[in-house]
């Protein structure tokens, strides 16, 4: 009987975290498709907007901060 108690309650122990991994209460699938909402993307105006940027005029270094733009000559 004892072995029988114990068993159950490991049971329960285990089957609480796949519990939580299913569907929450009121999370239906009812099979249709999500509505897409998202704004299609116009090719068109994309490569406008890219053209419109700008190009830069010096090479942009992101370790600039990092290290001294010039290397330190040593006198001799």
């Amino acid at each position: 009987m004892r072995i029988l108690i114990i068993a159950a309650a490991l049971l329960a122990l285990t089957a609480a975290p796949v519990q939580a991994q299913g569907r929450g209460r009121g999370q239906t699938n009812d099979g249709a498709p999500k509505a897409d909402n998202k704004p299609k993307v116009d090719e068109k105006a994309y490569k406008a907007a890219l053209e419109r940027i700008p190009e830069p005029k010096e090479k942009y270094d992101p370790w600039s901060g990092a290290r001294p733009a010039e290397p330190v000559k040593k006198p001799k």
